[in-house]
């Protein structure tokens, strides 16, 4: 059953998708935007502060003026920021949870402050207890994090994992239960965020025809494709099944550029943002990446769409 889940924004039918990366905010905010319109970005993805340490430093008041600017001047739309690594709001820790709680707080009113649309966020680990258990914890973890925070202005998007450890949000399942107790605890608008390594990793094999259109079945019986309205590409450095997160330049991978030329011109994935979070191991990567993208997006569908 699709969660009737209440979400910023939904598929666009019809429209192309829009194609972005994740950009360092090094330097400035203003300089991350600069740096994805330089790349003929559409979409960007950002850390709101340093993704492995818990403590974060709130963004320059004239610095966030500036980045609002540069986005509408050069149309970059929508904004996701991604949420703090060290964030397990499902964690067994009493400790990690307070941290966690604190953490979650910081990302949203900093989301808030920049203009994001969306927070992406990883579930967490069930380590140290029943995923079962874990849910709850999640969902109560959830509610204390946003009790009196602004609602109305951010999407909160759960990103299915590759399962690695002892990650939630391997199984579509999950991620759709985790959202439908969360939902009863909070009133945080939520989401979904895909990415196509953790899929691949997690077991959905999207490498195939046959294996995408039965993964974009499931994704829609579980969790409602409108309500997922971002999606990273990033291709898999590891198989099918691995349970491994280890990202991959995209046509260099196990999900190969057929399978992102059949992702990107699906039907049911129009008007989504696609954001690269693949490696730059050399100067221009990010570029390259960009541009394969854009050209797989852009071939001829078989129905005569582009």
């Amino acid at each position: 059953m699709v969660l009737n889940i209440p979400i910023l924004c939904g598929n666009m039918i019809g429209l192309p998708v829009r194609i972005g990366l994740h950009v360092s905010i090094a330097g400035s905010l203003a300089a991350a935007a600069e740096r994805a319109h330089e790349l003929s970005a559409a979409t960007l993805q950002i850390f709101s502060s340093s993704p492995r340490m818990w403590r974060a430093s709130s963004p320059d008041p004239s610095d966030v003026a500036r980045f609002r600017g540069l986005r509408r001047q050069y149309g970059l739309h929508p904004l996701v920021i991604h949420g703090n690594y060290l964030i397990n709001l499902a964690a067994a820790s009493p400790g990690v949870r307070r941290k966690s709680i604190a953490s979650f707080r910081g990302e949203w009113r900093r989301a808030i402050a920049i203009g994001a649309e969306y927070l992406v966020a990883h579930p967490g680990s069930w380590r140290g207890q029943a995923i079962d258990s874990a849910m709850d914890v999640f969902a109560a973890s959830l509610a204390e994090a946003a009790e009196n925070l602004p609602v109305d202005q951010v999407t909160l998007l759960l990103e299915c994992t590759a399962g690695q450890g002892n990650a939630l949000g391997r199984r579509l399942e999950e991620l759709a239960e985790l959202a439908r107790r969360s939902a009863a605890t909070t009133s945080l608008r939520l989401g979904y965020c895909l990415d196509t390594c953790h899929l691949l990793a997690a077991g959905y094999d999207i490498a195939t025809a046959e294996g995408l259109e039965e993964t974009l079945r499931r994704a829609e019986a579980c969790l409602g494709l409108a309500n997922v309205p971002v999606i990273h590409a990033n291709d898999s450095k590891f198989s099918l099944g691995s349970r491994r997160d280890r990202h991959q330049h995209i046509g260099e991978g196990y999900i190969g550029k057929a399978a992102f030329r059949r992702i990107l011109r699906h039907p049911l994935l129009d008007g989504k943002a696609f954001l690269l979070e693949t490696p730059v191991d050399d100067e221009g990567d990010e570029l390259r990446n960009l541009n394969t993208l854009r050209r797989l997006a852009a071939t001829h569908r078989a129905d005569g769409r582009r």
